[in-house]
């Protein structure tokens, strides 16, 4: 979600006010020949969900902000438009985090091994501030979520990508300590989860939802120990395959799942 310097207090406010699925922001392009879809339609206490699903064995995580030169994409739109005709295949994208009102990371954020924005620890309101938030991070195929604290303690190897976001939905198995099992704050919410095998579980809900249940679906179904919010009713998916391409709604730091060409069972 847009975090501007300035009303944080407002955005606050706004993160948890249950808004309306507007459908028409999810429009449908000719999907890509012949390209199995990494994404499957779930359902989790009747609230429609899509589950996409990234395999190191298979692809490889980006974290994408815009051109080398020049503003934030701010939309899947414009970023699958500006794909180079010889780059690997999009598995799928997603949104990938907070940002201000540039559509720039303001947490850490590394992008091809390059650190663009700090790790940020400071205090504030709104869903970033909701501590312990995290860091969803990874080299050569291993993929990782840490609590912020864990990471700055923990991590010393600057990762190839990285995107900070928060709250944290599942801490080694339990619920943020902040987050009731369903609250009464829904909205469109995304997420991602690494299970213990390895792979990368990003989750959007087709439907208004708590922090809670979306937290009790990667843990209890997903079984993933660890997971991170990544948004909320700004949240898109491009799915190449299925034609998939939500708009309507100025992104920021993007996460790009790519097929590695490595193939896999």
């Amino acid at each position: 979600m847009r975090h501007p310097a300035f009303p944080l207090a407002v955005l606050a406010l706004a993160a948890c006010t249950p808004q309306p699925v507007d459908t028409a922001d999810k429009d449908q392009v000719k999907p890509v020949a012949k390209q199995v879809s990494a994404c499957r339609a779930d359902r989790f206490e009747e609230i429609p969900l899509t589950v996409c699903t990234a395999d190191p064995a298979r692809d490889r995580i980006r974290t994408v902000l815009g051109p080398a030169k020049g503003a934030p994409y701010r939309s899947l739109a414009v970023l699958a438009a500006s794909r180079a005709a010889d780059a690997p295949p999009v598995a799928f994208a997603v949104n990938g985090g907070m940002f201000d009102d540039d559509g720039k990371p303001i947490g850490y954020y590394v992008e091809d091994g390059k650190r663009l924005h700090l790790l940020n620890r400071k205090d504030g309101p709104g869903n970033f501030h909701m501590k312990p938030n995290g860091v969803f991070f990874g080299t050569d195929g291993h993929w990782e979520i840490r609590t912020s604290e864990d990471f700055a303690k923990n991590v010393g190897k600057r990762p190839d990508f990285a995107t900070q976001s928060g709250p944290m939905l599942v801490i080694d198995g339990h619920l943020h300590p902040g987050i009731s099992a369903d609250g009464v704050a829904t909205n469109i919410r995304n997420g991602v989860g690494v299970g213990t095998d390895g792979k990368a579980y990003f989750v959007i809900s087709d439907g208004p939802l708590s922090f809670g249940k979306l937290a009790r679906y990667f843990r209890d179904e997903l079984k993933t120990p660890n997971a991170l919010y990544l948004d909320g009713k700004v949240s898109a998916l491009w799915d190449p395959a299925t034609g998939r391409l939500d708009t309507g709604a100025s992104l920021g730091p993007l996460i790009v799942v790519e097929q590695s060409g490595k193939g896999g069972t």
